[in-house]
């Protein structure tokens, strides 16, 4: 199954994220090395926004992984969630679905 771990950036997240970058990016390779985390990205421009996609069983696991987040635990995320995503189409999709 797929999920969604959709973060809000706090409006000084660009000013501020510089002293968390390298931990967050730490947790997020271990999360990859672990085979949860696809891919993760910031989006806008400027950026207002990131997703980060997880191949797992549950969410649990992007749940713990926005908890041991240093962005979620010092404040450069305004609001996170996690999203079941029915991925139908593509290599990795968890349900495929050809007609």
């Amino acid at each position: 199954m797929h999920y969604l771990l959709i973060y809000d950036t706090a409006p000084d997240y660009l000013t501020r994220r510089g002293q968390f970058r390298a931990e967050h990016l730490a947790l997020a390779w271990q999360a990859v090395e672990r085979g949860e985390l696809v891919l993760a990205g910031a989006t806008g421009d400027p950026v207002d926004s990131a997703v980060l996609l997880f191949s797992c069983d549950s969410d649990a696991v992007p749940t713990a992984f926005a908890q041991a987040d240093p962005y979620v635990r010092n404040g450069l995320i305004a609001r996170w969630r996690v999203q079941p995503w029915n991925t139908v189409v593509g290599p990795q999709a968890s349900n495929p679905i050809r007609p």
